[in-house]
């Protein structure tokens, strides 16, 4: 959501690189490959976005990686080396930072941790992704609680679903209700994940 914002804010154009199409089982393919992404910054200006970074930018002194990857790391760190002359923006987007190495630190211009979001910010955001139907009288308190430690993407993305309900059921309002059944499917879904992981 934010490459979107961004490249948005910025007028340019949003290239995602789709990782599962960078890495390949091959040596030295996936840093070949990796050369062209940087190629691409260079003739074409825009936000380049590599989500979940950590499968590239993992730490060189892990245990549980092979080596071909801190090549790739390596080529990925020399390549951001390299002048750009079209100002292109590189934006690396991982759910664990611990796991980046700290190389990485030095090559961004920039680092941004996303914090929950706080009863304001959850209010505009909800009251942004409801704007196509009317919203009489919400329970703000009531809702502001069901998001209380959800992201402002599962926040978004629960509140484009309860449009969604509403639009199907061929109504023009929300309701406290939708919203709240949404968000605790958001929430339901985390911890879910939450479960496997663990």
């Amino acid at each position: 959501m934010t490459a979107e914002a961004l490249a948005g804010e910025l007028h340019l154009p949003l290239f995602v690189i789709r990782l599962e199409s960078l890495i390949t089982r091959f040596m030295g393919e996936t840093a070949t490959k990796l050369r062209l992404v940087f190629d691409e910054t260079l003739k074409h200006r825009g936000v380049y976005l590599f989500d979940e970074f950590d499968a590239i930018g993992g730490h060189r002194k892990a245990t549980n990686d092979v080596a071909e990857m801190r090549r790739v790391l390596n080529s990925f760190l020399q390549l951001m080396e390299q002048p750009n002359a079209t100002d292109s923006i590189l934006l690396g987007a991982t759910n664990y930072p611990e796991l980046l190495d700290r190389a990485l630190l030095r090559r961004f211009d920039t680092v941004i941790e996303f914090e929950s979001p706080s009863n304001e910010q959850i209010k505009s955001l909800i009251e942004k992704c409801l704007k196509p139907l009317k919203r009489p009288r919400l329970a703000w308190k009531k809702i502001t609680e069901a998001a209380a430690g959800l992201s402002q993407s599962e926040i978004a993305r629960a509140s484009e679903d309860a449009v969604k309900t509403a639009i199907l059921d061929e109504r023009d309002t929300i309701k406290t209700e939708d919203v709240l059944r949404r968000l605790n499917d958001r929430r339901e879904m985390r911890d879910a994940f939450s479960k496997v992981e663990r």
